[in-house]
């Protein structure tokens, strides 16, 4: 009797992970989550900083795709504070060099900015209308420590309230 046939998996698969931006996480992380679907957690590593250039050292989620034991698709799934901390175009600093001190965010964006990553951010929020959205990107802004066009992102959000700032 010949050997049996091995069955390919061709169901895709999905796994979620939280990662920073431009460097591959630690294999130790990703062979846990990646050994139930046979995936070399080296090339995942590979594949997750080669797609996450652009968010260097901000942290946020990817979506792996696997299918047949390979790595399909990197989906990037930023937050909404990892989009605000992008735009703000601030240096990249050495996570591994400073150790354990608290990084503060300062800058300015512009209202223009911030109803751009309203747009981005409409598949994610529970908002029904976009002049929701708005207002969450504020509360980031008021959360993640910078101003808008120079005002706290408050009296922006009442600008909105009353009507001055149009969306």
């Amino acid at each position: 009797m010949g050997p049996k046939p091995t069955v390919v998996d061709t169901e895709a698969k999905q796994v979620v992970l939280k990662i920073v931006g431009g460097e591959p996480p630690s294999n130790a992380v990703l062979s846990a989550k990646l050994s139930p679907y046979g995936c070399n957690p080296k090339k995942a590593g590979e594949e997750i900083s080669k797609n996450t250039k652009e968010f260097t050292n901000i942290r946020l989620y990817v979506r792996l795709t696997i299918q047949s034991r390979e790595i399909k698709q990197v989906e990037l799934l930023p937050t909404c504070s990892a989009l605000i901390i992008k735009d703000l175009k601030e240096p990249i600093r050495q996570r591994r060099k400073v150790k354990g001190a608290v990084y503060k965010h300062t800058g300015n964006l512009t209202f223009e900015q911030v109803k751009t990553i309203a747009k981005k951010m409409t598949h994610k929020t529970l908002a029904r209308e976009t002049v929701g959205t708005v207002k969450e990107v504020l509360g980031t802004c008021l959360a993640v420590g910078i101003t808008v066009d120079g005002k706290s992102p408050k009296e922006v959000t009442q600008e909105v309230n009353s009507g001055k700032l149009t969306v």
